[in-house]
């Protein structure tokens, strides 16, 4: 069973002290359960794969670990471990000779947030909705001091304890499968980045308010999000789904979040980077071999999804809590 007593030891003393009125309580409810029907074969190759301290390991640049020690076999084992915990969405990952090539260029949404956000380093940082937990490393490479990723999804939690055990069993990342909704006000985190679930939320301001009370005074929030064409008072409200996504509640306009983020209290609020989202930055790879963006846009017009909405568009924001 994946243990959270590492992540209990560091907090214990320091401003996250008081996550752990709450948080030993939650994940021991969490592993109490009815757990995905899967779960059990994931934790096993993540318990199968060995604990490895890279001979290379880039994490500036990627998320790349290698050491020339292993044999062809132990390579192959390793890949195919990594292959039981399919699908992959978010990365990519190079780890000792398997390049896994996630549905998701999350290195290209990095390179497009890190010039417009505070510098990372000797920060403490929380990334909600993390996913497998491809930001945090790069977090990490970028100097963070301590990064916390909270995410509900099972698979993510075990793909990203794989990812741990082969860089060496990092302990300077965590994710924890929970939702914000379950966080206390922590007011402990220099920055925090909420990056492509907004949408996702039935209360969009509520999301705001939870994010902003995780951060210090003087912390920093990086949203990224879907938003629309239009001025301020322009929001998308799709019906049942959204580039096949059932549950996408309020697109707004950048303009319309911008106002979102100072209604609540944010400073400072900046629109630092639009982006189309393109069939080459999300598609269907061989370790995500189910339908992807292609499928999800009117093949007669790719700037409509199938549905007719506008094909998606993502801002990033950079707000500053007072």
């Amino acid at each position: 069973m994946i243990d959270f007593g590492n992540f209990y030891r560091h907090i214990a003393q320091g401003p996250l002290a008081a996550w752990l009125e709450v948080l030993p309580a939650q994940l021991a409810a969490w592993q109490r359960e009815n757990l995905h029907g899967h779960f059990k074969n994931w934790e096993k190759a993540v318990e199968h794969l060995p604990t490895l301290v890279p001979e290379r390991l880039d994490l500036l640049h990627s998320v790349t670990a290698d050491s020339q020690t292993l044999t062809e076999r132990q390579r192959d084992g390793i890949e195919k471990l990594l292959r039981n915990l399919m699908p992959w969405r978010k990365g990519p990952y190079t780890l000792y000779g398997t390049h896994i090539d996630t549905e998701w260029r999350s290195d290209w949404k990095w390179q497009r947030v890190l010039p417009h956000i505070s510098p990372l380093a000797g920060r403490t940082v929380l990334d909600v909705g993390c996913g497998s937990g491809y930001h945090l490393w790069r977090m990490i490479g970028a100097g963070a001091h301590f990064v916390v990723g909270i995410d509900p999804m099972q698979l993510f939690l075990c793909q990203f304890e794989a990812v741990r055990k082969l860089l060496g069993d990092d302990q300077r990342a965590h994710l924890l499968p929970i939702g914000i909704e379950q966080l206390p006000e922590l007011k402990a985190f220099d920055t925090v980045f909420s990056m492509g679930v907004l949408y996702h939320r039935r209360s969009p301001l509520d999301h705001l308010f939870q994010l902003k009370n995780q951060l210090v005074s003087g912390g920093e929030l990086v949203l990224e999000t879907l938003v629309i064409e239009g001025d301020e008072n322009a929001v998308l409200v799709p019906g049942e789904r959204y580039a096949q996504m059932r549950n996408v509640y309020f697109i707004p306009s950048a303009a319309a979040l911008k106002s979102w983020l100072e209604k609540c209290g944010f400073e400072d609020v900046r629109v630092v980077d639009y982006s189309i989202t393109s069939t080459d930055e999300q598609r269907r790879t061989a370790w995500m071999t189910s339908e992807s963006l292609a499928e999800f846009l009117d093949p007669q017009d790719t700037s409509k999804t199938v549905e007719g909405y506008p094909a998606p568009l993502r801002a990033v924001l950079v707000a500053r809590k007072p």
